[in-house]
């Protein structure tokens, strides 16, 4: 039987009302999802009451109301860094997730570089999508598990600091999560949208600039469903007193020419050096120009985007990495020499089949061809193998001529190269002319809160 929460001169709530409610559409109350927050966290509340209210919102989705009440009961579940004594602004990056993104390895510390404070609380890959917290631990040593007072200590040291999410920070976020998926509840943008905002909140930051995907190796596959999401989140988050911007970028393709744990800190290496793929090199510098300006480091955005292209070329970005590398338990030589860093025993080269032009790229089996590989995973609990991946040779537009390798794959197991060179293949659409109109651009439009404005 759960014990029933009592506001001061109410009712008593009880979860069963709570499911009828929503299930009907009907709005909650502030206090209504606040109990069911609270009663899920600790426990009181069986896992099939509150299956049946993931469901309803699934179902009957949220209001604008309701998604900022949900979103601040989950943060208001664990604790809430206070870096106010900090003495610059405290900016971070989200993104929803693709493959071949490891730009938070670039724009850690190249916005420390530029003097602010980069709280970096990230994932860890499941699915076709690749995790921050994955790359990372590809550096011998690495650690992403510091206590809160040891993160604390990276951050103040070096200005960025990267670990995944503790026991302490938004603890209703990780049961919740647990229970969508296994019910089929993942894909609510409101959900989604309080999950992913009580974890970044929970970091104690001003500014947050967020990175929403759209296209065939994106969790939101339609841009409008991109945009929706994009605007529920900085809306949330303008509720909540951040300055909030996001961008609606593509992920059609793969972002770079390397997908895999080590082969993509490998690629964030070459672009905190300097050099690197252009398309990932100019999301960097966007989304780096849009944190600067939000945390006041630059007065528009073009002027945070020419400072961060000095940071790349001066090599300043890269000897901020260097330092949080260190801080935090990794191998610095894994860096300096990435012959050092994690690589297969076996490379296999994947041909295409006939000549013509690249037309379209199926960027989810590309992703789950990395997973073949043991790059990624299917299931929480299956380990990971940082050396494997694959380096993608031709991309939209590309020319190709038949029995030129489209990707090599690195691989430790021939059977799983198999199974990743079958996906690779079916993943590319080639025909004998180039695609009709202008190449879509890689940052489709930017969503902005009054206050990024």
């Amino acid at each position: 039987m759960t014990r029933p929460l009592t506001p001061l001169g109410s009712n008593p709530i009880r979860a069963v009302d709570v499911i009828r409610k929503k299930r009907d559409g009907q709005e909650l109350t502030s206090a209504e999802i606040q109990y069911v927050v609270q009663a899920c966290t600790s426990g009181e509340i069986p896992d099939y009451q509150i299956s049946a209210w993931l469901m309803a919102v699934v179902l009957r989705g949220l209001t604008r109301a309701e998604t900022s009440a949900l979103t601040d009961s989950m943060l208001r579940s664990g604790e809430i860094l206070d870096l106010s004594d900090l003495p610059a602004a405290k900016v971070d990056k989200h993104s929803t997730g693709g493959v071949g993104d490891k730009t938070s390895l670039v724009l850690a510390p190249l916005v420390a570089a530029a003097g602010l404070f980069v709280p970096m609380i990230s994932g860890r890959g499941l699915g076709h999508t690749g995790g921050t917290l994955d790359k990372l631990e590809a550096i011998p040593g690495f650690n992403v598990n510091l206590p809160l007072p040891q993160f604390r200590r990276v951050l103040d040291a070096c200005g960025c600091a990267m670990i995944g999410q503790t026991s302490e920070i938004a603890p209703a976020d990780r049961k919740l999560y647990a229970l969508r998926d296994v019910t089929g509840t993942v894909e609510s943008p409101y959900l989604i949208c309080a999950s992913i905002m009580s974890k970044k909140l929970a970091e104690g930051i001003d500014a947050l600039v967020l990175d929403v995907k759209t296209g065939s190796g994106a969790f939101m596959k339609k841009e409008q469903d991109a945009a929706f999401l994009a605007e529920l989140m900085v809306e949330t988050g303008e509720h909540m007193g951040k300055k909030m911007v996001a961008l609606i970028t593509g992920m059609d393709q793969p972002l770079g020419l390397k997908v895999g744990n080590s082969l993509e800190v490998e690629e964030a290496v070459d672009v905190l050096r300097g050099g690197g793929p252009e398309d990932l090199k100019e999301l960097c510098i966007e989304l780096a120009g849009w944190m600067l300006h939000s945390g006041g480091a630059a007065d528009a955005v073009e002027e945070g985007k020419t400072v961060s292209r000095k940071l790349l070329a001066s090599g300043e970005a890269f000897e901020k990495f260097r330092q949080m590398v260190i801080l935090q338990g990794g191998d610095v030589r894994a860096i300096d020499e990435p012959a050092r860093l994690p690589h297969s025993k076996f490379k296999l080269e994947v041909a295409s089949p006939k000549d013509g032009f690249i037309v379209a790229i199926d960027c989810e089996a590309m992703g789950r061809a990395s997973v073949a590989l043991g790059g990624g995973r299917e299931k929480k609990e299956d380990s990971v193998d940082p050396a494997v991946g694959i380096v993608v040779h031709r991309k939209l537009g590309d020319q190709v001529s038949g029995r030129e390798p489209l990707c090599t794959i690195h691989h430790n197991s021939e059977a799983r190269a198999r199974q990743a060179a079958r996906l690779l293949l079916e993943s590319y659409q080639i025909a004998s002319t180039p695609p009709a109109g202008e190449k879509p651009p890689l940052i489709r439009h930017v969503i902005r809160g009054a206050a990024a404005k």
